[in-house]
C-alpha cells in the first residue's frame, strides 16, 4: 500500500476541494484520521463493511469487540440510528455540537458488522473539518480514537507525528492543526445519564 496522503485543512474555513477529496477517499471504501473537537479519530463510512474492519485491524481490536462511535453533522437523521425519547433529545440538542459521545440503544438500521450490538456512540463535535466531512459523505463516519503506546501521553495531537506514525495504514490524513489530548466524555443514556468515562466535557450544566 502507497502512502496516505496528507491533507492539510484550515480548522475555521475547510477548503471544499480538499473536503471532497476526503470523501471520495471515504466513498472508496478508505479509511482517514481527522481531527475532531477532542482527539484526532480514526474513521470510514458506516456502511463499508471491510473498512470497518480496517479500522479494527489498526486498533488491534475485533470488530464485535470495539467500542465504536458514530460522527454525525447534526441530530437531524439520529432516529435512523438510535433510540431516542424526548429528555434525551432534548439534552442532547443543548450538549451538542461538544466533546461529548452519547451512548444510545441502537436502531435496526445500525450495520451488523460490529457483531449485533445494542448501543451506539453517537457525536456530534464542534469542529468544521469533521462536520463537513460528514455533510459531504451523506451519512455519519464511524470513528474510534486514536490511541498511543506511549502511557504518558495518551493521544497523539500533532498531525505530522500522526501522518509519520500511521502513513502505511490509512489512506489519508488530514491536517487540521494540534489536535487535544483530552477524549471526549461518555455519557450512558440508556441508564439515566450515568457518565462512563470523563473528558472534555462537562454533562451536568446540560442536565
Amino acid at each position: 500500500m502507497s502512502n496516505a496522503s496528507l491533507l492539510q485543512i484550515h480548522p475555521e474555513n475547510p477548503q471544499q476541494r480538499k473536503i471532497l477529496e476526503a470523501v471520495e477517499i471515504l466513498r472508496k471504501g478508505g479509511v482517514i484520521i481527522y481531527p475532531t473537537d477532542t482527539i484526532y479519530g480514526i474513521g470510514c463510512d458506516i456502511h463499508n463493511a471491510r473498512a470497518v474492519e480496517r479500522v479494527c485491524q489498526i486498533k488491534g481490536v475485533k470488530p464485535d469487540k470495539v467500542n465504536l462511535s458514530f460522527i454525525c453533522s447534526d441530530l437531524t437523521h439520529i432516529s435512523d440510528y438510535a433510540k431516542i425519547d424526548t429528555p434525551t433529545y432534548k439534552v442532547m440538542k443543548k450538549a451538542l455540537p461538544g466533546p461529548f459521545t452519547f451512548v444510545l440503544e441502537a436502531s435496526s438500521r445500525v450495520p451488523k458488522y460490529a457483531g449485533n450490538k445494542k448501543t451506539v456512540g453517537i457525536r456530534v463535535p464542534d469542529n468544521n473539518i469533521a462536520l463537513q466531512l460528514v455533510k459531504e459523505l451523506g451519512n455519519p463516519i464511524l470513528s474510534t480514537s486514536i490511541r498511543d503506546d506511549d502511557e504518558v501521553l495518551e493521544y497523539s495531537t500533532d498531525p505530522e507525528l500522526i501522518y509519520e506514525r500511521y502513513k502505511n495504514l490509512v489512506d489519508a490524513v488530514i491536517d487540521g492543526g494540534p489536535g487535544n489530548n483530552i477524549a471526549s466524555t461518555v455519557v450512558d443514556v440508556t441508564n439515566d445519564f450515568e457518565v462512563l468515562r470523563e473528558g472534555a466535557g462537562d454533562i451536568e450544566q446540560y442536565l
